[in-house]
């Protein structure tokens, strides 16, 4: 088997790891097969590929950078594409090119998609013809377990990311209401203005409301009319209107 060789970005390290098993696994499992690359897009990911073997990513990189060969080809059409023999084959004549040149004479391109994630399977062999059942054998059954996986993990981070954004916004609920209070008491306002002068000082101010909130809270409104004044003084000017003289 070819030495193994990743490529890693920003998608956590678990991705990472499940694209390099699964390029592994269908090496083991395919007699034939001299190598594999799996690329990952969609979501919050850039592409993302694990290779066995450096060589075989640069066939990746040749395709993406054209648009043209069997990776874009089965995405285009959600189903798996075959080259049985590239020497004869007369379709993507770049990648052809680097392929023949690696000694790969055989791929297939096994396309899976799922909750926003698109992942590729591409299994090379170096006789023509070798891969010609690959489509429909184990291969086919890891590159669905594994997308299925990958969508399950994001769909739970988008879940983690979600009850933390709600477990902020209920702790910082009192300090804002409370702080609602102190603006309605020393401008004589109602709820609806008071909150309103939050927004709008933590919006000149380039600060998050929460924290506006727990320094009137702190000062317990002392200097808040102050502020506001310096606030509307330093703000910009609205435009000139015609006929208006400077």
């Amino acid at each position: 088997m070819l030495p193994e060789h990743e490529y890693e970005g920003p998608e956590p390290a678990s991705t990472v790891r499940r694209l390099q098993r699964l390029t592994e696994q269908c090496v083991r499992s395919l007699p034939a097969c001299c190598g594999a690359v799996a690329t990952l897009s969609g979501g919050e990911a850039e592409r993302r590929a694990s290779a066995t073997h450096p060589d075989l990513a640069a066939l990746v990189s040749v395709q993406l950078d054209s648009g043209d060969g069997p990776i874009p080809t089965a995405l285009d059409t959600g189903r798996p594409v075959d080259a049985a023999d590239l020497l004869t084959d007369e379709r993507w004549p770049d990648y052809r090119a680097m392929a023949l040149g690696s000694g790969v004479r055989a791929s297939v391109t096994l396309p899976f998609h799922r909750a926003g994630i698109d992942i590729t399977l591409n299994l090379y062999g170096f006789r023509p013809g070798s891969l010609e059942d690959a489509a429909h054998g184990p291969a086919a059954v890891l590159g669905e377990e594994i997308t299925a996986g990958l969508a399950r993990d994001r769909r739970y981070r988008a879940a983690l990311t979600e009850v933390g954004q709600l477990s902020t916004a209920l702790r910082s609920r009192p300090v804002i209401d409370q702080a609602g209070g102190i603006v309605m008491h020393v401008l004589g306002c109602g709820a609806d203005e008071a909150h309103g002068v939050l927004r709008r000082i933590s919006q000149l101010t380039n600060r998050r409301l929460a924290d506006v909130a727990s320094g009137v809270v702190h000062t317990r409104g002392r200097g808040l009319e102050q502020e506001l004044a310096r606030l509307a003084a330093s703000g910009p000017r609205p435009p000139a209107r015609s006929g208006d003289t400077t």
